[in-house]
């Protein structure tokens, strides 16, 4: 048995058996149903090293994934940070570059998260196609028309199993959120029970 306290009293609760605790092993295809219950916001997070930042000398590249793990980390400075699957192929592109944009997608632009998930076959620069792109000074690539496009500069990496951790340091922001009173008719593009939904969709109003 497993013993739940109260936060306020210290006080025993509940008796929780041991097989129903976060120590018993968890099924793979429970974790992952379980966890598309968990709506998050759709971004396209882009990477590219088509002017040889950093000095690499390697062939330019311009790729990009389709991403839901982004959380803000700290107002000052601005940062954030992104989980990305290490075996995706933006991650090389990435640690040489060593900066990136997200870009934070309205429910309009689902067809340009589904080219960055790589439908089709899609990769590389192929998945840029299609949609309007402008680049920053310093070569990050931002879509226009998302909710909020922030260019970042890759701050610190921590890698734990399949993923890794990137934190951001954010060094521009477009999009509507320079805008606070606005907002896109659309409304966000969220993931939801394993497929692309709109705020209606979670809320059940639509």
């Amino acid at each position: 048995m497993v013993a739940v306290l109260d936060a306020a009293t210290h006080g025993v609760v509940a008796d929780v058996p041991h097989g129903n605790s976060c120590a018993a092993k968890v099924e793979g295809a429970a974790f992952r149903q379980a966890m598309r219950q968990l709506a998050g916001g759709v971004c396209v997070i882009t990477v590219s090293s088509d002017d040889g930042a950093g000095g690499h000398a390697h062939a330019p590249q311009r790729t990009g994934l389709t991403a839901t793990s982004v959380v803000s980390l700290s107002v000052d400075p601005a940062e954030l940070v992104v989980s990305i699957n290490q075996a995706s192929s933006a991650w090389p592109v990435l640690l040489a570059a060593r900066r990136f944009g997200v870009n934070v997608l309205t429910a309009a632009q689902a067809a340009v998260a589904e080219r960055f998930s790589g439908a089709g076959g899609l990769s590389g620069a192929q998945r840029f196609a299609d949609a309007p792109w402008q680049r920053t000074e310093d070569g990050v690539w931002l879509l226009a028309g998302a909710l909020a496009g922030f260019a970042c500069t890759l701050e610190h990496t921590w890698l734990h199993r399949s993923h890794a951790l990137v934190v951001g340091r954010v060094n521009a922001i477009t999009g509507a959120a320079l805008a606070p009173t606005h907002r896109d008719p659309a409304g966000p593009l969220l993931y939801w029970q394993g497929d692309y939904a709109r705020l209606a969709d979670v809320s059940g109003s639509g």
